[in-house]
């Protein structure tokens, strides 16, 4: 998927590395092969290809990513949609993408499309889904959060119970440190060009996502175009938050509410956290040099 992931456990001395090390990889080498955009043969791919109204057969984990997709699309009313794909590689975002261009963005922009939790029919039992209009799926906003999970269940299967696992930035957690502490992970501060924390973050047990518009943007005629797309407007975000950081059970979870919320905002946001469980904390950047942070739920103290 372009990037890099990344375990931190704790084992005991007769520990298989080896095996466990292979099969770590094989795990994410799976949720790549089946779910990349940088693969023109990953099953993703290859549906995208496939016409409309007809069965496609997809693996077990492209099954349930999917399924979970079109859940969330479904529960946060069409903000967070796989159905980009056409946007994202329109506005240069894609891999392989070229820079943007205006008369590709205008046409796209201008074609009909419903989002694909209405779009796509998924028989789970079966693993088989169709989609019932021409529409491109990208699963950049929750297949790392799966990747993340699937390395998360091999260290569990080897009786692993400490550890914290990462794929770019999407990070899940068990247990803690040898000396008893939790897991400390920052959240980045969202300035462009900079690396620094705008806290920590201290987790034992559960998930953490972040989606935010200050490291994959393009710039307009001064105005800043997130990487992120608001499926509403069919258009790159350019007034959300800087940054939205999710906590949830599992990091696919994560993963994808952190794209959700970061379309929709703090305060359209208030009511889906408390109804699905989540915590969220909303970075924004106000006129001036001072962020500000919401926080849901929020704590006595706020």
């Amino acid at each position: 998927m372009g990037t890099r992931y990344s375990a931190v456990f704790y084992v005991p001395p007769a520990a298989d590395l080896p095996r466990l090390r292979r099969e770590l990889q094989a795990a994410v080498d799976a949720v790549d092969a089946q779910m990349s955009t940088w693969k023109p043969d990953s099953h993703l791919m290859r549906f995208n290809r496939a016409p409309a109204h007809t069965w496609f057969p997809v693996p077990r984990q492209l099954a349930t990513v999917l399924a979970a997709a079109i859940d969330i699309g479904r529960q946060s009313d069409g903000a967070f949609d796989i159905g980009v794909g056409d946007l994202v590689s329109a506005w240069g975002f894609g891999s392989g993408s070229q820079p943007h261009r205006n008369d590709d963005m205008a046409a796209v922009r201008a074609r009909a499309s419903e989002p694909a939790h209405l779009c796509l029919e998924l028989d789970a039992g079966q693993r088989h889904v169709r989609k019932r209009a021409e529409i491109t799926l990208d699963l950049s906003g929750i297949a790392k959060g799966f990747g993340v999970d699937e390395l998360a269940g091999v260290l569990v299967q080897h009786g692993i119970a400490h550890f914290l696992v990462s794929i770019d930035g999407e990070l899940r957690a068990s247990g803690g440190k040898a000396d008893g502490s939790p897991w400390r992970v920052a959240v980045e501060r969202p300035d462009v060009g900079q690396r620094a924390a705008q806290g920590v973050i201290e987790l034992t047990d559960g998930a953490v996502a972040t989606s935010g518009d200050y490291r994959h943007f393009v710039d307009i005629a001064g105005i800043r175009y997130a990487h992120t797309m608001d499926p509403r407007r069919r258009m790159p975000l350019a007034d959300g938050p800087a940054a939205v950081t999710v906590l949830a059970e599992t990091c696919m979870a994560a993963d994808a509410w952190a794209t959700a919320l970061l379309v929709l905002g703090p305060a359209a946001s208030s009511e889906i956290v408390s109804t699905y469980g989540l915590e969220a904390l909303f970075i924004e950047r106000p006129p001036g040099p001072a962020a500000t942070t919401t926080q849901y739920p929020m704590s006595k103290e706020d």
